[in-house]
């Protein structure tokens, strides 16, 4: 097994781990864990993608890995929707073959095997990543809470969208970021504490779901969900980046982050929208899991 990959999906792992010995033993009710994701959600998801986006300069980006990527993404998103239909449950279920936890497992990751040059396709990547998958779950999320056509329904789907706490903090960070400004340390800081505690809290509360809400239930579901996510997004990717003509390192990036677990941010919208919990908990702890050898069969079969 890759010594990258082991020492970059352990920690995960461990922190996963953690979270499922605290509900076992529940130190945290169901209320608290409740509690503990609306935080999450509410303070600490914003705090951390504001604080990424403000750095972000998309004149100084190279988007043609980034349109390979999302190429395959799309493909696989709009594939489960024709599949489940337009509701909130086979959003969830599509952004969790979608979404990859491109930046606590995949920046050590591709730092680590790629060097700076392989950093920089990722950190493109990243930078659009939440933009894109995070803003366009919400938008058909709150499209089919509607219910309804009408335009009415389709401007509150819209706002809702947008006055979101996963949007409106990535479209106000990247406005700041056009202002070639520096945010002031007394803002800076806090904001990287509080944003620093996303991922860490995001992954207890999988483990603590997982302990708190048995999913077995719900395996034959998960099994397919992280097929799609850990080999067919991977191989889809590869094809759209072949297709673009994308250069060999730029392509093995684009689709070991395309290979990367399910990001535990999928688990904090089907808590919010109270959908497909036990499915997506599943998938996010067995996906972690599966990536220690899908993402080493990946790196391997894709030298640059």
């Amino acid at each position: 097994m890759n010594a990258l990959v082991l020492s970059s999906l352990l920690p995960v792992v461990l922190v996963v781990a953690l979270g499922f010995g605290v509900g076992r033993l529940a130190w945290v009710s169901p209320e608290g864990m409740r509690d503990l994701s609306r935080l999450t959600f509410l303070v600490l998801t914003p705090a951390f993608l504001f604080r990424t986006m403000a750095t972000v300069h998309p004149e100084q980006l190279d988007f043609l890995p980034v349109l390979g990527y999302f190429a395959g993404v799309m493909l696989l998103f709009m594939g489960v929707l024709m599949v489940h239909g337009l509701h909130p449950r086979s959003v969830v279920l599509a952004l969790t073959c979608t979404f990859s936890n491109t930046t606590m497992i995949g920046i050590p990751l591709i730092s680590l095997a790629y060097g700076q040059a392989g950093l920089v396709v990722l950190l493109t990547l990243v930078s659009v990543h939440a933009l894109v998958l995070l803003t366009t779950g919400t938008l058909i999320l709150e499209l089919a809470a509607q219910g309804r056509s009408s335009l009415r329904s389709l401007l509150r789907a819209v706002r809702g969208a947008v006055v979101h706490p996963i949007p409106l903090p990535i479209l106000l960070g990247l406005a700041f970021a056009q202002t070639g400004m520096a945010l002031p340390a007394v803002l800076d800081k806090p904001l990287q504490w509080i944003g620093g505690a996303f991922s860490p809290m995001a992954l207890l509360l999988v483990g603590m779901t997982l302990a708190q809400r048995p999913a077995r239930a719900h395996w034959n579901t998960a099994v397919v969900l992280v097929m799609a996510k850990n080999l067919l997004l991977p191989l889809l990717v590869a094809v759209a980046a072949w297709l673009l003509d994308v250069d060999a390192l730029h392509r093995t990036v684009i689709v070991v982050a395309a290979a990367l677990p399910v990001g535990a941010n999928v688990l904090l919208f089907s808590q919010r929208y109270q959908v497909g919990e036990a499915e997506v908990t599943a998938a996010v702890a067995l996906s972690t899991l599966l990536a220690l050898a899908t993402v080493s069969l990946t790196m391997y079969l894709l030298p640059y």
